[in-house]
């Protein structure tokens, strides 16, 4: 009988020592994996949209769209910086840095960076995306032939045909007086758009090929152009006979170049000279985005943004290792 007493007295003894522990230590009891700080959720570049703002003569402001993919716990102190890197160059054309701040739900969020940069070459675009200052990701894109965005004053529906059996400069010869030929020229032009634009001449220029000097020149003033016609304007230039000639034909409004174009005349027949047939239009190419790889990007670190509960403690494995020993040493007092 004493030594069952002697038993349930210890095992008192024990259970107040836990209670007694739990209400000083709130803590002390708790299952220490609940006290493992929390780590931030991962933040991803998920993609980038770029579009043009505002052009101007020199240059234009690109708006890019970065869409940052969030999920888990939250993050705190998200940044991003995004960058214009002249492609054949290498060196930073401008860079913009935003404070996204903290991201807490799971989804993504588009941030906005506008830069504004050289209106000509390429340029990659490159993102990094930063939490606590560290590097977690980043993704690219890369444009070409910015030259090809007019800004609004160099902009025009109407523009040379450039259909096979239609070319936009032809010419036949008039008339023949001793060592000087008059030819006549006709231009094709084409309204692509819905409005009849005013203030519309051509400028006609004939350079000698070997030596590139203008022979003569004729301004010329284009009437109305309908949406959707095509219409020729024609003018005569007379030159000395015997040689060669390229015909420069230039398109304008209001004092601004909108479009050009160029066609041969061969006088001379024991030579002859033909336009560059491998000219091509500049046109806007933007790359497909390209992320970083996720196995460079560094882990997530811990951080105080602990579940609840205080310091470490004894934890329920303790609490039954100390009821074990209570039991054992009463049982060996009571054999003694």
């Amino acid at each position: 009988m004493r030594r069952e007493t002697t038993l349930a007295a210890g095992a008192a003894v024990v259970a107040l020592l836990a209670v007694v522990g739990a209400v000083v230590a709130p803590g002390a009891l708790a299952n220490p994996s609940e006290d493992r700080p929390v780590r931030p959720g991962p933040v991803d570049i998920a993609g980038m949209d770029i579009s043009s703002g505002e052009v101007t003569g020199d240059t234009v402001t690109l708006r890019v769209d970065t869409q940052l993919s969030h999920r888990g716990p939250p993050t705190r102190n998200v940044s991003l910086r995004v960058q214009a890197i002249d492609t054949e160059s290498g060196l930073v054309a401008t860079t913009r840095t935003v404070d996204v701040g903290d991201l807490t739900e799971e989804r993504e969020t588009a941030v906005p960076t506008n830069l504004t940069v050289e209106r000509e070459g390429g340029y990659r675009i490159q993102a990094v995306v930063y939490r606590d200052g560290q590097r977690v990701d980043s993704g690219q894109r890369e444009l070409q032939g910015l030259e090809a965005l007019q800004p609004p004053y160099a902009q025009s529906d109407v523009q040379f045909a450039s259909a096979d059996a239609l070319p936009p400069v032809a010419f036949s010869i008039a008339e023949t007086d001793g060592n000087r030929t008059t030819l006549d020229l006709q231009m094709a032009l084409t309204n692509t758009g819905d409005d009849q634009p005013e203030n519309l001449r051509v400028t006609a220029t004939l350079r000698q090929a070997d030596s590139n000097i203008v022979a003569n020149r004729a301004d010329v003033a284009v009437g109305s152009i309908r949406p959707g016609r095509t219409e020729t304007v024609s003018t005569q230039l007379t030159v000395p006979d015997g040689y060669n000639y390229y015909i420069d034909v230039v398109l304008w409004k209001d004092g601004v170049v909108i479009d050009s174009a160029r066609g041969a005349a061969n006088l001379d027949p024991t030579e002859t000279i033909s336009v560059n047939e491998t000219q091509r239009d500049v046109e806007l190419r933007v790359s497909d985005f390209s992320g970083g790889s996720g196995a460079d990007r560094p882990r997530p670190e811990e951080t105080e943004m602990a579940t609840s509960g205080g310091g470490p403690g004894f934890g329920v494995v303790v609490a039954v290792v100390a009821l074990l020993a209570a039991a054992l040493l009463v049982r060996r007092q009571t054999n003694e």
